[in-house]
């Protein structure tokens, strides 16, 4: 099967904006595709200002040094386990 090239892109937001625009088997012979397992891969993350009371920060803090983590390592556990909680409940996917 013949498909198109893919084109070299400036930024990783035109790659975005073409495969959101373009059908995948215009330019991918997926009978060819094999599995590929990338067990180092971490995920992209975002640094963001967060304001919490300072009583919260410090039982935060507490929870944290009582377990031997970073506080911002616990918190990150208790919001994703809080997501989940969530999305389970709108029976929703977890990205």
């Amino acid at each position: 099967m013949k498909t198109k090239r893919i084109p070299k892109f400036k930024n990783e937001d035109r790659e975005r904006a073409f495969w959101a625009a373009q059908d995948s088997t215009e330019v991918i012979d997926w009978s060819k595709a094999q599995k590929a397992v990338f067990p180092n891969l971490k995920p992209t993350t975002k640094s963001i200002s967060l304001r919490l009371p300072e009583s919260m920060l410090a039982n935060l803090k507490m929870l944290a040094n009582k377990r031997d983590v970073p506080y911002q390592s616990l918190l990150k556990v208790f919001l994703e386990e809080r997501l989940g909680e969530e999305l389970r409940q709108l029976r929703l996917p977890a990205p």
